[in-house]
């Protein structure tokens, strides 16, 4: 074995229902504005040619029932619930067919924003690295694997904070579905297990504070739990 510098960090894992071992993560690719509703709340609109992503590290994660500290260098935190997709088998150029095969379980999950950050980089045209991807930014509850859900479709979507509904919507207001972003992703990465994509949120986003309870959830899955602290 080759000796390191320091000691070399480990990939995170998130639990698995039913199941004795962990799933390991190695990459976060998220769906930019996959719901119109909340790119209408954005002052945006879904982009109908081709869907984009931005990249959240492994190291971004922190499972369900944590508490997690305000982000450092915002004064605008945001919540987003999404539904997350685990990749069980690899996937190049895969068709849509393929790419719903591959998929090995689901997960809700929070991706949390600067969104200060985030509006000083789409002023400048500049990458959302910043807003996007920082420690504590991809909370995630536990997987469900894939034949263990009823068929995607309809189910609800949904999140509270500190108790009052922010977020409600459907799977089915997702402008593409799971097969087609993961189709369309694999024409430019050699996608793996361990992959994760989150694939949106509906409207409703807000911030959080010192002190939040977020929870959110999709109708048969376990839902995602948080507390910010100081």
């Amino acid at each position: 074995m080759t000796d390191t510098l320091f000691p070399q960090k480990t990939y995170p894992t998130l639990p698995v229902k039913g199941e004795t071992a962990a799933y390991p993560v190695h990459r976060i690719f998220c769906v930019g504005q996959n719901y119109a509703d909340h790119a209408k709340e954005v002052g945006s609109s879904v982009d109908t040619e081709a869907p984009f992503f931005f990249l959240k590290d492994a190291s971004a994660l922190v499972p369900s029932g944590t508490d997690v500290a305000y982000a450092l260098g915002t004064e605008n935190l945001h919540y987003e619930i999404e539904l997350v997709l685990a990749l069980g088998q690899p996937l190049f150029n895969a068709s849509e067919e393929e790419a719903a095969r591959a998929i090995y379980g689901y997960a809700v999950g929070l991706d949390m924003t600067r969104r200060d950050l985030q509006a000083v980089a789409k002023k400048k045209g500049r990458p959302w690295d910043f807003a996007k991807n920082f420690e504590e930014s991809a909370i995630i509850a536990p997987l469900t694997r894939a034949g263990d859900m009823d068929a995607l479709g309809d189910q609800r979507i949904w999140l509270t904070l500190d108790g009052d509904v922010r977020q409600d919507g459907k799977l089915s207001d997702m402008a593409r579905g799971p097969a087609e972003v993961l189709s369309y992703l694999s024409r430019f990465y050699r996608l793996q297990p361990g992959d994760l994509v989150m694939t949106g949120t509906p409207a409703g986003i807000g911030a959080v504070v010192a002190g939040s309870k977020v929870e959110g959830g999709v109708d048969g899955l376990d839902p995602v739990r948080v507390t910010f602290t100081d």
